[in-house]
């Protein structure tokens, strides 16, 4: 009996080079400056510089990918605010008033808006890019959020999306969201691919009290109760979203052009570690920009082995903490590309 075709193939994806490891190290180490120096930011030059090599890491054109989409799990009361909410925060992107765009602007870094899922139909706009799969997901307490195929093609559009802005030019790919209850289902997601205590996961989002937290936190486990998943395109497939999908999808694309990816906050990282969990080089590839104030953050930066480079208490989403990144990333890779040699200083040939 034949098998049947797999719904999607991601794109493969290299490892880093080992032999690059000491090659990059020695040329960090061989500039003006004293070796560990810059502490991080040479750990972050080492990754860029493998990621390119034999190549030059550039990091001046970045880009930001804000993925929306809705989440049927609102119906069960796990957000303070109604999915309409969605809607108004596109809108906000497209019109250039959100925070995001503020940070966009300071840090000069692109913006698209994507509908991976919003529950309405969106008016035609130059910075949108329309890849609605459907019209938000289905309540995962009760049912899968969406078919095994709807969660392949959302992997493939977010995919194709980092893909096309690499070939335009891009040399960073950023990450961002919004989806009202998209931390419930990233809490549901964490808690399998980690895994982790699925208690430990559920954090306020966007701002809960007592009673909301105790209604969230009800949905969740009547969510995980639901279904024992734990493949990740079967754990995608139960409990959303659908952007959360083509953030993961966005990974894998940029990993397979060679291009680091800045992963944001709780969500972002979510869908990095149901990346890497679908194709594991792709860790070799995410920069982490920042620890959030969500509960479940640090589990699934753990989970991932990951220091995030900010830490700052921000736990907005949009892409806000992976924009304030944009300029590090930068600033290593010119570590590597600017800078003279000491050796060079010494010998009076600046």
């Amino acid at each position: 009996m034949s098998q049947s075709p797999p719904l999607w193939q991601p794109p493969a994806i290299a490892p880093l080079d080992p032999a690059s490891d000491a090659m990059v190290r020695a040329r960090i180490d061989g500039k003006a400056k004293p070796p560990g120096s810059l502490g991080q930011i040479e750990d972050l030059a080492l990754q860029l510089g493998m990621i390119r090599h034999p190549g030059e890491p550039r990091g001046d054109n970045a880009v930001l990918l804000v993925f929306a989409a809705d989440h049927g799990l609102v119906e069960e009361g796990v957000s303070q605010y109604p999915a309409a909410v969605t809607i108004g925060m596109v809108m906000t992107y497209l019109a250039g008033r959100a925070t995001a765009n503020a940070f966009a602007a300071a840090s000069r870094v692109d913006i698209r808006v994507i509908d991976a899922g919003v529950a309405a139909d969106l008016p035609a706009h130059p910075r949108l890019i329309d890849a609605k799969i459907r019209m938000g997901t289905a309540n995962a307490a009760r049912e899968p959020a969406m078919t095994p195929q709807q969660a392949a093609d959302a992997l493939a559009w977010g995919a194709r999306i980092a893909t096309g802005e690499i070939r335009n030019g891009a040399d960073i790919i950023a990450l961002g969201e919004m989806g009202i209850g998209n931390t419930a289902s990233s809490a549901l997601l964490v808690h399998r691919l980690a895994p982790a205590d699925l208690d430990a996961c559920i954090g306020i989002g966007a701002g809960q009290d007592d009673a909301g937290m105790a209604r969230k936190r009800a949905a969740i486990h009547k969510a995980a109760a639901r279904s024992d998943a734990t493949a990740p395109l079967d754990v995608l497939s139960e409990f959303g979203g659908l952007e959360i999908a083509m953030m993961a999808g966005a990974v894998l694309g940029a990993a397979s052009q060679r291009r680091p990816v800045i992963v944001d906050g709780f969500i972002s990282t979510a869908a990095a570690l149901l990346a890497i969990r679908l194709v594991p080089e792709a860790r070799f590839y995410c920069v982490f920009a920042h620890r959030s104030a969500e509960r479940g953050h640090d589990i699934v930066l753990k989970a991932l082995d990951a220091t995030p480079l900010l830490d700052l208490g921000l736990r907005l989403g949009e892409g806000t903490g992976a924009l304030l990144a944009v300029p590090l990333v930068r600033a290593a890779a010119r570590l590597l590309t600017d800078v003279a040699d000491l050796s060079d200083v010494l010998a009076g040939n600046i």
